[in-house]
């Protein structure tokens, strides 16, 4: 039989009373239907604890969060709107998404986590929709919308799209508003709004904005990104054992 796939997996830091991780099940069911194992990721330890976590995993998902703490970024006064991301989470998940692509590791990133994987490489961001793009459509509170995504791309292959247009699940008020190469943007909202991007020189490190975890079971381009995701997990060379 097969080794299953073993994908690390981010989730959210908690700080009230006893600090703890908070991951949703729903990131990790798609996952587990596609055939892979999950393994969550505590916002602890030292860069080479974490480096030593991605040597031993297949794969790993950035899951959707908080805000960005954009002044300890280095890109500007934080938005008074903004739910920060406790700075112990954000540089864990800076390193760890950095790391991966050092790794050529495959790598998900949904929402925060396409955001975190642009920010990653150099993008700017957009702190504050509508109020950093006036009278553009909502994308928080789960607003079902369009996104074009960009035919012959990697994320339409990994995704069996043959149509331009797919329908998503947004819950953001954040955005990237660019992504430097080797990133590439292939997906957008009616307005322009980066909705997708993927890495041109990486096998497979592609982020969505949207929530394909909120598609629900059955077949769907967004089920089979995260088969695709799989998938390009289970091709990794073997693992160290845990």
């Amino acid at each position: 039989m097969p080794r299953a796939p073993l994908i690390a997996v981010s989730g959210l830091l908690e700080t009230g009373g006893s600090p703890s991780l908070r991951l949703h099940n729903r990131y990790v069911a798609p996952l587990m239907e596609a055939g892979a194992v999950a393994l969550a990721i505590p916002p602890l330890g030292s860069p080479d604890q974490w480096n030593a976590l991605l040597e031993r995993v297949d794969g790993l998902l950035l899951t959707g969060g908080d805000d960005f703490d954009a002044q300890r970024l280095g890109l500007g006064e934080t938005h008074a709107t903004a739910v920060v991301t406790p700075p112990e989470k954000q540089d864990q998940d800076l390193h760890l998404a950095r790391r991966a692509l050092e790794a050529d590791l495959p790598v998900l990133g949904i929402c925060y986590g396409m955001q975190l994987l642009g920010i990653a490489g150099g993008a700017s961001l957009l702190q504050h929709l509508p109020e950093d793009r006036p009278g553009s459509q909502e994308h928080s509170g789960g607003v079902l919308h369009g996104v074009r995504v960009a035919l012959g791309s990697k994320l339409a292959s990994a995704m069996g799209v043959g149509q331009l247009e797919v329908q998503v699940v947004s819950r953001h008020h954040q955005a990237l508003e660019q992504v430097p190469e080797p990133w590439v943007a292939v997906g957008w909202d009616s307005e322009g709004l980066i909705e997708a991007i993927e890495h041109s020189e990486h096998p497979f490190a592609l982020g969505v904005q949207w929530h394909p975890e909120l598609a629900g079971p059955g077949p769907s381009p967004h089920t089979e990104l995260f088969r695709s995701f799989v998938a390009a997990a289970e091709a990794q060379p073997p693992t160290k054992p845990l």
